[in-house]
């Protein structure tokens, strides 16, 4: 994958670019919407494509491992084929879910059993494991297996957690750097800035993932109940220690208001289920604010 910084912003440190991947090139700032299970709910590839002019788009490691399964996706010829998608795709290695399934996980210095949703069947995540995954599910750009944590938590358990998501991203590097895509395209594996709401931590973090020298960093662990300000706190102070030449993914966010104000912080790359979960629901961004179409003034409103 090839990053190339196009301009920047002389007020902020927004900055325009151009990612290349096997499937496409990808304009940066960009969105990705959430396709978990190899669909973007309730939207039309041709409407993502020509409406939407998605770019690339978010699928994740541990729904598809479950469902269609790996065996499916193998036969496909990985998940582009699978789901009919000529773009970019990105996956998130399931460390999301060490956070939001801590009711069915058991978290482990060798990595983390989860037990299914769909059946309650037990399944194993270790760092190389998920890099094989990925590797099988055949996303441009995968990430390296962490922990994400909650929010508030103390300084000892987000110390604790960083550095086993450290030593989680060398067993990824090692394991990724010793095999080989298995599609004919070469993949990218991001790492992940974790740290909590800590300032030590996050700078930390930031320097230990910039040192292994990836295609691309991811900043993880936020958006996840904190005040808005300290993640653009934490934000800011991550994106001064990652290189300016690769690119920065903000995971898991946002609001429109979130998404402008950490562009101008020099994040490349976002993601959230928010907009099509809440539009399924009749809740709709406008640049007038945030309206409920489903509330009854709207009943019999036929304005453009």
């Amino acid at each position: 994958m090839k990053f190339e910084l196009q301009a920047r912003d002389g007020q902020s440190n927004a900055r325009a670019g151009l990612m290349t991947t096997g499937h496409g090139q990808v304009e940066t700032p960009v969105f990705m919407p959430v396709g978990t299970a190899a669909t973007v709910k309730a939207i039309h590839h041709k409407d993502l494509e020509e409406q939407v002019k998605a770019g690339i788009i978010l699928g994740n490691t541990y729904h598809l491992y479950l469902r269609p399964g790996l065996e499916i996706l193998r036969q496909a010829g990985g998940i582009h084929r699978f789901m009919s998608w000529e773009r970019p795709v990105l996956t998130d290695s399931g460390g999301y879910q060490v956070y939001s399934l801590t009711d069915r996980r058991k978290l482990t210095r060798e990595g983390v059993t989860f037990r299914s949703h769909i059946d309650g069947s037990s399944h194993l995540f270790t760092p190389e494991s998920v890099m094989d995954v990925q590797r099988i599910i055949g996303a441009d750009i995968i990430m390296a297996f962490d922990e994400c944590t909650p929010y508030p938590c103390e300084y000892e358990y987000a110390k604790n957690s960083m550095d086993l998501t450290h030593e989680w991203l060398q067993r990824c590097c090692t394991h990724f750097d010793q095999g080989d895509a298995l599609y004919g395209y070469q993949q990218a594996l991001f790492p992940i800035v974790q740290g909590s709401t800590y300032r030590d931590l996050r700078k930390a973090s930031a320097e230990q993932v910039s040192s292994f020298g990836r295609a691309g960093n991811a900043i993880g662990g936020l958006s996840v109940g904190e005040p808005a300000e300290m993640m653009y706190e934490m934000t800011d102070l991550v994106c001064s220690i990652l290189p300016q030449d690769k690119p920065r993914y903000l995971m898991g966010v946002g609001t429109p208001a979130n998404i402008l104000e950490c562009i101008a912080l020099g994040v490349d790359m976002f993601d959230c289920v928010m907009p099509t979960r809440n539009a399924r629901n009749g809740m709709l961004f406008t640049r007038e604010g945030i309206i409920n179409i489903r509330n009854k003034k709207w009943e019999a409103d036929f304005s453009a």
